[in-house]
């Protein structure tokens, strides 16, 4: 099937909205991966339903986020955010007005189905077999996976999530990894067909995650100061992504050489999100602790042109993360020329080039990560290779690139359905 020919897809994001804030509650690199994916199909003449939980009257119940890109509110529960823990039991009336959406229409109207995140896999399935369409699913994150490395503290993911990601396993026409670690992990943990998964590595926008020769003039634009070495955090403050380990590491440098406390700043931009939004003080509470409150910055999630004046501004990103399908902080630093220092752990061994674009450290250990932060910036050639180093490999994931691997999938997946069904 040419792309010609496939008119509409039906995007599902049931916990999180494609309009929300990147950064803060369960927003994240999903939201932005969805956006940016339907945006580019759209372009090429593919029109894109979004469709996801309705969390405020306010909403209406279709926007256009973009020329042939709507977002559906759907109804199902109370018009508030809930907790992940709790949409499963909102799954029921979230299917009943999927399905009404299309029923609107005549059928055929969808041609495929995209879910993403394994709720939306539980709604996707159902839409499947009502619409006698195709089921394409991304897990973004597993809970096997999670489980096995969790963060101190951290709650495990339940067993209902684990039994309702192998269902989507099980019933989804093809499955879409973001690295061949992720595609690994589907066949082993959770034994998906090889031939049902793709590995289509996910995007950066390449026009807004651009270097700038002079990071003065983006330190003037967020108003930090010129002549501190600047590490950054960003992303959802909760244990997984282990903001707590830069905090601990940055301490652990000042106890080594207290002269560094002129000199450093810790920028950490984001907001609680899973269990962090329990304890929304705690990483500040860490800081003062630990003593070193006065040279972190706790900054709110910003739009994708401020977040790139963040990577261009820092010297280091740090991505401790305990856990990450792909890691797209990692890449969007890149692309902006900073190098980044990050857990090796998942799709992160996928997103940084290891003693090119930064740096993998194995474990969680901050005394680890304070060790490779000061070694890095006492060697200011080696980091400047390293930027440089970085914007060729950030460069070379371009959302293009994903959304042609994505169409081709596409169009196989429902050819193949379509010689099923007349066979």
């Amino acid at each position: 099937m040419s792309v010609s020919r496939l008119a509409r897809v039906a995007t599902i994001s049931v916990h999180t909205s494609p309009l929300d804030q990147p950064g803060t509650g369960d927003a994240g690199g999903m939201n932005v991966y969805i956006v940016e994916v339907a945006k580019r199909m759209a372009e090429l003449g593919v029109e894109v339903d979004l469709f996801t939980r309705a969390t405020s009257r306010a909403q209406p119940q279709v926007a256009e986020l973009a020329p042939g890109v709507l977002v559906r509110h759907v109804g199902a529960g109370p018009l508030e955010e809930l907790d992940k823990t709790e949409l499963p039991r909102q799954m029921c009336a979230f299917t009943s007005g999927l399905l009404r959406t299309e029923a609107a229409h005549d059928p055929g109207h969808y041609d495929l189905i995209h879910s993403h995140y394994w709720l939306s896999g539980q709604a996707g399935h159902a839409a499947r077999m009502r619409w006698g369409v195709p089921l394409v699913h991304s897990m973004h994150t597993l809970a096997k996976v999670k489980n096995a490395a969790l963060a101190d503290g951290d709650t495990p993911e339940p067993l209902g999530r684990v039994l309702g990601e192998q269902r989507v396993v099980d019933s989804a026409d093809r499955l879409i990894a973001n690295t061949a670690d992720e595609a690994s992990q589907l066949r082993t943990l959770y034994g998906a067909d090889p031939e049902q998964v793709e590995t289509v590595l996910p995007g950066v926008d390449l026009t807004t995650f651009t270097p700038e020769r002079d990071t003065d003039g983006a330190r003037r634009r967020l108003g930090l100061p010129r002549d501190r070495a600047i590490l950054l955090f960003v992303g959802r403050i909760q244990p997984l992504k282990a903001p707590d380990v830069l905090i601990k590491a940055a301490a652990r440098m000042l106890e080594r050489d207290p002269g560094l406390r002129d000199r450093l700043l810790v920028a950490v931009v984001g907001g609680p999100s899973g269990s962090g939004r329990t304890r929304p003080d705690e990483l500040h509470a860490l800081a003062a602790r630990l003593g070193v409150a006065d040279i972190v910055r706790f900054c709110p999630p910003c739009p994708q042109a401020v977040l790139a004046d963040w990577y261009r501004a820092a010297d280091i990103t740090v991505v401790p993360s305990h856990s990450e399908s792909f890691g797209l902080v990692a890449v969007e630093s890149q692309a902006c020329g900073t190098p980044v220092v990050a857990a090796e752990v998942g799709g992160l061994r996928t997103a940084v080039r290891d003693k090119e674009s930064g740096l993998l450290v194995p474990g969680h250990d901050p005394a680890d990560y304070a060790r490779v932060l000061r070694d890095l910036l006492g060697a200011p050639r080696r980091l400047r290779r390293m930027s440089r180093a970085a914007v060729r490999h950030g460069e070379a994931f371009g959302w293009q690139a994903t959304v042609d691997r994505l169409l081709e999938i596409y169009a196989k997946t429902v050819g193949e359905r379509a010689m099923a069904a007349s066979a």
